[in-house]
């Protein structure tokens, strides 16, 4: 590693798939203020649904998820019967036709630890409420431990059309120490199981920077994802965080790889991706030729939001379930991240949202330099101020910020482009954050650059 980019490495920076992020968001939201959101979405409005499902069978050791292991799956069926009637609730606020819901996606946790009368439940209710465009992607998160052919078939008898597996890593003696034991073959008959039902869109999740990882296994892990041909691949970085969730006391701080090692992990398992037949996506996203999401970074549509890089071009994200988030024209709100407070909320007849925060339109157009550069690695900070009505002066702090990072070798500014290099697209949270109004660098508030 270049020893001008450790001292970024190292630093705590967000991942930008909001802006402003999650920190931002106020506990004083209104219901009030929720209920006019929605109301002021117009009548052609198409619309993202988000549904969380917190729950997994088994708790991986690296998990920062939202999801906690239930005792019985009673716990399961009654939160079903709770986010039905958050979705009954929410409906009817919601001004328009049917069938405006462009992508729907479920993550977690494990949206299928559900069974599948009860993931078959979610899917008719928003179906029902507020149907399905034409086309309409269809998404779930899945772990292959479990997985079945006929868990397959049933997927495609809903109509889901995207299943993403969490592979993580591929060598046994890193499963074992992340207590995630799903051998290659497992995955494998998996993804054509997948396929044979029908369901031929496919994304892997791996990531780097596990404990008892190196450099040569997470590129042989690379290899072999590619070599199974999923659509997409996402590759993350490992955050530890045991202070915060505290099954992660079980990975040793010894058996975690530095962070040059990490550095040079998630190179390789860049350089693994794209040499069997990938491109890469922005900062941490892997498509294969032909894939709409290579297509919308070509055509300059690409798009980032809290499930990371995407081509929903949805006008508004309505979230689901404790700790969803919601995305509007306005701004962002957040159901109850305490399952218990959601609940409440619930069973008393109320609206389940108790954070959030409205733009500025300073924000707006902050986050559209932010975005552009997550997506493209590009941007040109003054046109935009421009077109959302700001003077150049709005941003004389960030082109300050910009200074150290384009001498040290993390952007280059070109007739009033911020460009990233290739090379330094690890650094990209970086350079963005010289955007962000609100970051202030605290350690342990959010994910190491690298």
């Amino acid at each position: 590693m270049d020893p001008r980019l450790k001292k970024y490495a190292v630093q705590d920076v967000p991942r930008y798939t909001s802006y402003p992020t999650a920190v931002q968001f106020r506990g004083d939201f209104s219901h009030d203020t929720w209920k006019g959101w929605l109301a002021e979405l117009p009548e052609d409005a198409t619309l993202s649904v988000y549904v969380h499902i917190p729950f997994c069978a088994k708790m991986c050791w690296y998990c920062g998820c939202h999801t906690s292991v239930p005792n019985t799956y009673d716990r399961a069926e009654r939160y079903v019967e709770r986010l039905l009637r958050e979705i009954e609730m929410t409906a009817p606020l919601v001004p328009g036709p049917k069938g405006r819901v462009t992508h729907f996606h479920f993550g977690g946790g494990t949206p299928t630890y559900l069974k599948e009368a009860h993931l078959a439940s979610i899917v008719e209710k928003v179906r029902d409420l507020f149907g399905f465009a034409e086309g309409a992607e269809i998404a779930v998160e899945m772990d292959p431990r479990g997985f079945t052919p006929e868990k397959a078939k049933a997927l495609a008898d809903m109509g889901f059309n995207r299943g993403s597996f969490g592979v993580q890593d591929f060598n046994p003696r890193v499963q074992q120490l992340i207590n995630r034991i799903q051998p290659y073959d497992i995955v494998a008959r998996c993804v054509e199981d997948l396929r044979a039902a029908g369901i031929e869109a496919v994304n892997f999740d791996l990531i780097y920077g596990l404990p008892g990882q190196t450099v040569e296994s997470v590129r042989e892990t690379g290899r072999m994802a590619a070599g199974l041909a999923p659509d997409r691949i996402a590759v993350f970085g490992y955050a530890h965080v045991p202070w915060f969730k505290k099954h992660q006391k079980m990975i040793r701080d010894e058996d975690l790889p530095g962070i040059e090692e990490r550095y040079e992990q998630a190179l390789a398992m860049g350089e693994a991706l794209c040499g069997n037949g990938y491109r890469v996506i922005g900062l941490d996203h892997y498509a294969r030729e032909g894939d709409t999401m290579i297509e919308a970074l070509d055509n300059g549509t690409l798009r980032r939001n809290f499930q990371g890089y995407t081509v929903d071009p949805a006008d508004a994200l309505l979230g689901f379930g404790t700790s969803a988030i919601s995305s509007m024209p306005q701004g962002f709100a957040q159901s109850s991240r305490d399952m218990a407070k959601w609940a409440t909320a619930i069973d008393e007849g109320r609206l389940t949202i108790d954070r959030g925060v409205e733009y500025t339109p300073e924000d707006l157009m902050r986050a559209e330099i932010i975005e552009k550069l997550m997506c493209f690695l590009r941007a040109r900070p003054e046109e935009i101020a421009q077109r959302h009505g700001f003077a150049p002066e709005t941003l004389a702090e960030a082109w300050d910020k910009l200074e150290p990072l384009e001498a040290d070798g993390l952007c280059r500014i070109e007739n009033g482009e911020v460009i990233v290099p290739d090379d330094r697209r690890l650094f990209v949270r970086t350079v963005a954050s010289a955007f962000d109004a609100y970051y202030q660098p605290q350690p342990n508030r959010h994910a190491k650059a690298v």
